[in-house]
């Protein structure tokens, strides 16, 4: 099982995670964290291969990957 964690108020919205993500698992979501950026969610849990590539991108220490 693979988890996906996003510190929403960590995030400052620039989307790198959800443009980069090769299996498009990430997408912005539609809520404001405190600092008023739309924080991305983890969708599609099914297709995430655990890559790390979002948390290897976020320049801000946003996400973090979990493997079982």
């Amino acid at each position: 099982m693979i988890d996906v964690i996003v510190c929403k108020d960590y995030c400052k919205g620039c989307s790198y995670c959800v443009h980069f993500c090769p299996k498009e698992c990430l997408s912005l979501g539609s809520q404001l964290n405190s600092k008023g950026f739309y924080f991305p969610v983890f969708e599609n849990q099914d297709e995430c291969t655990g890559c790390g590539a979002c948390a290897k991108l976020c320049p801000d220490f946003a996400i973090e990957v979990y493997k079982d």
